[in-house]
């Protein structure tokens, strides 16, 4: 069975292997190991592990599955897959079980990406009290959303020493840990700015975002999401997530003429699948390219 000591020792390896192996974000690796203590506290504990076969892996999932929905399942069968991966890999299962965990039955191109209109964006903007270090902090991490279409922990993940303020860059560390150097709109280099010289505390952290309270620390990807439920409050709008507003941005780009390529090159896809979504949201510009019903008028 194993002890709860013993789980807690085989998570933190588990950690730890998704850091150096798979270089996923501080974000990710929490997230899988949660779906790890959920698979582990469900088959018997660690001691389990060296006991199981595909039978019992899809089992689970097949169960874990029939109450929840497409999104929830789909990060367990993820963050399983690749428990499963690292079970074998340091010797906990004599035969590779990854292929064991059923996909998740979904059409990945069904629904149109939800984003927030120009006016909804600049509400939420208006709402942030620049007379306040808070503010300030809020509406630069706002603009950096908004503006430049970080996710919600590139934007908590920043450093001081990310900002190349000659060169007008910023050095956003993604998925995978992947580096890239991107152009800083104005508008957003001036709100952190102005949230750097005017309400950031002295502090021994090098992160850009902190906490406005004592003890200072790095505001956690957690923290980018309170910002953006506060600002939707504020706003008078529902609540929606931080990555809306890359939705938002993508949305804008592409009505201005922007193709898709260079969609995927400002949100820096990996892949040009992740891109595709984005190919229906302009119902208006679609509009014209559907061929009319035969016998009907268009």
């Amino acid at each position: 069975m194993g002890t709860d000591d013993d789980s807690v020792v085989l998570l933190a390896e588990f950690s730890t292997w998704l850091d150096r192996e798979r270089g996923l974000s501080p974000v990710s690796v929490r997230c899988y190991s949660k779906q790890a203590r959920y698979f582990l506290a469900a088959v018997g504990g660690p001691g389990a592990v060296s006991d199981l076969d595909a039978g019992k892996v899809t089992a689970f999932m097949v169960d874990h599955s029939r109450d929840r929905n497409g999104w929830s399942a789909k990060a367990m069968v993820t963050s399983l897959r690749a428990f499963l991966r690292f079970a074998h890999a340091t010797g906990r299962t004599a035969f590779p079980l990854a292929g064991a965990v059923p996909a998740v039955a979904s059409w990945r191109l069904s629904a149109l990406p939800r984003g927030l209109s120009q006016p909804e964006i600049e509400r939420l903007l208006d709402g942030c009290d620049r007379d306040t270090a808070t503010g300030r902090r809020d509406y630069a991490v706002l603009s950096l959303l908004a503006r430049l279409g970080l996710r919600g922990a590139e934007a908590a993940g920043l450093r001081l020493d990310d900002i190349d303020w000659r060169a007008g860059e910023i050095t956003v560390t993604g998925k995978g840990s992947r580096t890239e150097r991107l152009p800083l709109p104005a508008p957003a280099g001036e709100a952190v700015a102005a949230w750097l010289t005017h309400g950031r505390p002295r502090c021994e952290s090098r992160a850009v975002f902190v906490t406005v309270r004592r003890p200072y620390r790095q505001l956690p990807a957690t923290g980018v999401r309170a910002v953006m439920a506060l600002a939707c409050d504020r706003a008078g709008i529902d609540r929606r997530g931080a990555h809306q507003l890359r939705h938002s941005l993508a949305t804008e780009m592409l009505r201005a003429g922007a193709s898709l390529t260079e969609v995927g090159q400002v949100l820096r896809h990996r892949s040009q699948l992740a891109t595709s979504l984005y190919a229906k949201v302009d119902q208006d510009a679609l509009r014209p390219l559907a061929r009319p019903w035969p016998g009907t008028a268009r």
